[in-house]
């Protein structure tokens, strides 16, 4: 068997991006299982995204990647600096308005006037599921 920076250089090629590469050495450190867990997404996810079959956003798995395994920050207009994967869930709660809580309708109210909010390539594609 293969360990996961194996499987990502015969999938990718070579060089890897810096997130497929930090993924790929998360699960050769623990196991796919455990960073499937840590990114709150099925071991599945994990495997077909090192393979380069997954077929959802990438790019939203690339924030999830960026924000649980590099640290990646952004400095969200409303809350702050926070992780980059935070900012993700935000903007996915942000694509429909729930008044659930004050928090909620603030982040709604703060995501739509956000220009990462607004940027093309942080919409989901057509067809294509968001995780």
């Amino acid at each position: 068997m293969s360990n996961p920076l194996d499987i990502a250089y015969t999938h990718w090629g070579a060089p890897l991006p810096d997130w497929i590469e930090a993924l790929a050495k998360a699960c050769g450190e623990t196991s796919q299982n455990k960073v499937a867990a840590r990114l709150d997404r099925s071991p599945a996810l994990v495997s077909n995204v090192l393979r380069n079959r997954y077929t959802g956003s990438m790019q939203a798995v690339e924030e999830l990647v960026r924000g649980h395994l590099l640290s990646e920050t952004v400095n969200c207009p409303s809350l702050g600096v926070l992780p980059l994967h935070e900012c993700h869930d935000w903007r996915v709660k942000a694509r429909s308005f729930q008044n659930t809580n004050s928090l909620r309708v603030r982040m709604y109210r703060a995501c739509q006037m956000c220009p990462r909010f607004a940027r093309p390539d942080h919409a989901p594609k057509k067809g294509a599921t968001d995780v």
